[in-house]
């Protein structure tokens, strides 16, 4: 049958805005505990479900509590958590978001304990858990006249919690070696996030109490995260004196403290650590595993601890979260280039690849999907009026793709750009279900890695600091030229659209560039000024580096504050925003539509009870995906089929 044709973005998509959320589940860095594998699913309804799998048969570890109220795990700290439960042995300690305490739940003949706390409620969050022996090693967050960040061990048994280490404002990662006679963690202070300068610190360790601590690495300007004994004399870590996050070795960390790099290249073995993720997974005694990145793809392999010799393995998939290893297998959540994520199981005798489950049972026929095509442009940085000289920025390209249907001669597609969050993050080329959402509707998008991204070393992230709203701004602009003038897209039909500090991006777009005729903002910053003076602790810091201290930096922050440059904006904008947002505070999209309406400008502003920085609910998804499509639809003249 012939194609019909219809103009870009009003195709009828086999992908539904249902499709985007039914049975669709956020997936957590797996454990392993024998012959079982554990994650934690955050379904629909926003709650998070510890899994086991085992053998091919499933359960749910938490369901309910004693007064049959449902178990939701989750942690608050830094406000994104992360490492919320562990699993040894069968049990397994969880950190519940009704009142962030520790809980355990012990697998017994007759399936799980009904769970029982270990820490009192007295408001304290909790993540980062490893459970050694009949303790558990945590970061504590205390909420009080200030925020206080401490590593913690909390003795299962008996619910007595000791505090290990209470003398830098940030902490993470902590590791007991072997003989559990040493303790090894990271930390950093203000004004610094983790990526900018951490240090690596070790400590001998007797039962809940720590000796003098001893910097091993880091610090002074250089990273260095994610501890890994590999025996108890025998230190693994990830650094970057090099300008790029590689593997170190330390021997003897509490005596001579020999610190070599086990394998020198341009890659980086880490992701920026903004919810306390592992990077090293030791697999024996002379191999551990590990994930690098090389030009915005992530690659999975062992490294061997004698001499750095790596080896990739070839699973075809991107790792795209921690790796778990133990029982002849490794686990992981890998992306791929035509399929939702999924967490996965490599059984390395057989080296073969087992489905545990997947993010989404949507799929696409592959002659539906839209894969990513790696795209490089120039930026004049002297035409945009950017200090340092000419630049390079990154990204992904997916070209409108779906067989049923035929553009008007001479028409080319709408582009929509995204923009990822952080603004300290990357975006990848794997299969997306928003991507493929746009582009089987008729769009083209450009997923964008600005400077700043990480992925490609210390160079490029550093390029953003102190020129946040500058630098990322005219990599984006010169993206869509660059697509412009290869006749790829319609230039007269750009949206933009992103989250966070992506919709950061995306108002500072609207509002110094003629680039775009249509943006969407999801909990996006408006006020620099604002974000400096009234954020969580992690950030309260984070614009010192990216803009500069403030107050002294005030000018500055206003220059890049979009709200003060309204008179420059001519695209219609769509703002979405949860109501209880800690990190970007409602207020500031509140009072960007108050003056953009009080100007004459075309704005929506949708607002979501019980939704923090990003959406958990799958009627918020839907509800903000409609909006949007429809949004586009009005500005760009087109009516969407079908949602």
């Amino acid at each position: 049958m012939a194609p019909t044709r219809a103009p870009f973005g009003s195709w009828l998509s086999p992908l539904t805005i249902q499709d985007m959320t039914a049975s669709v589940v956020r997936l957590s860095p797996p454990r392993v505990d024998g012959d079982s594998t554990y994650w934690k699913e955050t379904g629909g309804d926003g709650r998070g479900v510890v899994m086991r799998a085992c053998d091919g048969e499933y359960e749910a570890v938490t369901t309910l509590f004693e007064d049959g109220t449902a178990v939701d795990v989750a942690s608050r700290v830094h406000e994104y958590g992360g490492r919320d439960f562990d699993v040894a042995d069968g049990v397994c300690v969880f950190s519940a978001r009704a009142d962030d305490r520790l809980w355990v739940t012990v697998r017994g003949e007759d399936g799980w304990s009904a769970p029982r706390p270990v820490t009192p409620a007295d408001g304290v969050r909790h993540a980062d858990l490893t459970i050694e022996d009949h303790a558990v090693l945590a970061v504590a967050e205390e909420h009080g006249a200030e925020v206080r960040n401490r590593l913690v061990r909390v003795d299962i048994t008996s619910r007595e919690v000791s505090v290990l280490r209470d003398a830098a404002d940030f902490v993470a990662n902590p590791r007991v070696n072997p003989s559990g006679t040493a303790l090894a963690w990271y930390e950093w202070n203000h004004p610094h996030m983790p990526w900018d300068e951490a240090t690596l610190m070790v400590a001998e360790l007797d039962g809940d109490r720590i000796g003098e601590p001893r910097a091993v690495a880091g610090g002074a300007g250089v990273s260095a995260i994610s501890p890994l004994w590999a025996a108890d004399d025998e230190l693994l870590f990830v650094s970057d004196p090099s300008g790029w996050w590689n593997v170190h070795r330390c021997s003897d960390p509490l005596g001579e403290c020999r610190v070599r790099p086990l394998h020198p290249t341009e890659a980086e073995f880490a992701a920026p650590p903004w919810t306390f993720d592992h990077a090293l997974t030791l697999l024996d005694e002379d191999h551990v595993v590990c994930r690098w990145t090389r030009f915005g793809r992530w690659s999975l392999g062992t490294m061997r601890i004698s001499n750095g010799e790596l080896e990739e393995w070839i699973t075809g998939l991107e790792v795209a979260s921690e790796v778990a290893a133990g029982g002849g297998r490794v686990a992981f959540i890998g992306n791929h280039a035509a399929r939702p994520a999924a967490l996965v199981e490599l059984v390395l005798a057989e080296g073969s690849v087992r489905v545990l489950r997947a993010s989404s049972p949507t799929t696409l026929a592959e002659a539906y999907v839209s894969v990513a095509e790696a795209v490089d442009w120039d930026v004049d940085d002297d035409a945009n009026h950017v200090a340092g000289g000419d630049g390079v920025a990154h990204g992904f390209f997916h070209p409108p793709v779906n067989p049923d249907f035929e553009a008007p001669e001479g028409e080319l597609p709408p582009l929509l750009v995204l923009v990822h969050g952080g603004p300290t993050s990357a975006t990848t080329g794997a299969f997306s279900p928003t991507v493929q959402f746009w582009t089987t509707r008729g769009f083209a998008v450009l997923d964008v890695n600005h400077r700043g991204s990480t992925g490609y070393g210390r160079g490029y992230r550093e390029a953003l600091n102190g020129r946040w709203g500058v630098v990322d701004i005219a990599d984006i602009a010169a993206g869509v030229r660059a697509l412009v003038e290869q006749g790829l897209v319609d230039g007269e039909r750009v949206a933009i659209r992103g989250g966070s500090a992506g919709g950061y991006s995306v108002l500072r777009a609207l509002t110094a560039t003629d680039a775009f005729t249509a943006g969407t903002s999801r909990y996006g910053i408006a006020d620099l000024a604002l974000l400096a003076q009234d954020t969580h602790k992690f950030e309260s810091h984070y614009t010192d580096t990216l803009v500069g201290p403030y107050p002294e930096a005030a000018a500055v922050y206003r220059e890049r504050s979009p709200l003060f440059h309204l008179d420059s904006l001519t695209a219609p904008v769509l703002l979405l925003q949860g109501e209880d947002d800690a990190v970007v505070p409602p207020n500031q999209a509140r009072e960007m539509a108050r003056r953009i309406e009080a100007a004459g400008g075309d704005v929506e502003l949708v607002l979501y009870p019980g939704e923090g920085h990003g959406f958990r609910r799958a009627e918020t998804t839907r509800d903000a995906l409609a909006r949007e499509l429809a949004f586009y639809g009005r500005v760009f003249g087109f009516t969407p089929a079908g949602d």
